[in-house]
């Protein structure tokens, strides 16, 4: 069989490229080249991740990029666990709550909203733009709660579109939602209160896991001190992150393949 010019072109390029090098090709969509990403789908990297976060405040102790940082480190290794797929640039925009006048996280400075049909509508424009570069399965997954509903509406909406084309766009809720981090924690010896639902103690150990930067970690008091935090961050501890980070992982990771029909 003879090939193309294009053909060998590809095949020249995954010997030589530096981001195609033997360790293998980074999952980080935004540090190839277009020719790179042409490269590996002419191999069957034909599955793209689009990772949702959100700048929102996060009490003292967190910076306003918590989730962002979070979703970057778990979609990378969903991405490298399943195989033969990218990351696409994590969505720091999402919705916060209502601006004008202020709702929710946006009465602290430095949070970002967006209403959730400018979401749902940026979110299903970054999807169709991977159908139509070359893309198969699109996965959304999110790390915060307010972006769960427009997922699962427009991973819905284009499954049905595409669902004659071999096309399959999925919501990973499993990930947020049913990732079994509270029961861990409550088999650790905390009390739901402690375990609390924002900024508490599982966030602040994911990013003492990954990220201690972002952790002000002289400012991890008793949220009673700090009215925008629920939960006990000053029971937050490294290797409990990596543990609950695991969990985040293997959630999504049980449920793509279950919606793929793949054992898990």
């Amino acid at each position: 069989m003879i090939l193309t010019r294009y053909a060998i072109f590809l095949a020249l390029l995954i010997l030589t490229s530096p981001a195609l090098a033997q360790s293998g090709p980074s999952v980080a969509l935004e540090q190839l080249t277009s020719p790179e990403v042409a490269g590996l789908q002419a191999q069957g990297w034909d599955t793209i991740i689009i990772p949702t976060g959100g700048t929102e405040q996060n009490g003292p102790q967190l910076t306003l990029g918590k989730h962002n940082v979070i979703i970057r480190y778990t979609a990378g290794e969903i991405a490298k666990r399943l195989g033969h797929t990218l990351v696409a640039p994590v969505m720091a925009y999402v919705p916060e709550g209502n601006i004008d006048p202020p709702e929710g996280h946006m009465r602290s400075p430095g949070t970002i909203s967006l209403p959730e049909p400018v979401f749902a509508a940026v979110l299903e424009a970054a999807a169709r733009s991977f159908i139509a570069t070359g893309f198969k399965t699109v996965l959304l997954i999110g790390d915060s709660g307010g972006n769960q509903a427009a997922q699962e509406a427009v991973a819905a909406k284009l499954a049905n579109e595409f669902a004659d084309a071999g096309i399959h766009i999925f919501a990973v809720t499993d990930y947020y939602a049913a990732n079994g981090q509270v029961d861990w924690l409550l088999a650790a010896g905390e009390s739901e209160a402690d375990i609390g639902t924002h900024a508490g103690i599982r966030e602040t150990s994911e990013l003492l896991a990954i990220d201690p930067a972002a952790v002000r970690q002289d400012l991890l008091t008793p949220a009673t001190n700090w009215p925008e935090v629920a939960g006990r961050p000053d029971h937050a501890q490294a290797e409990w992150g990596r543990a609950l980070l695991e969990l985040k992982i293997e959630a999504a990771l049980r449920q793509i393949r279950r919606l793929r029909g793949q054992p898990e």
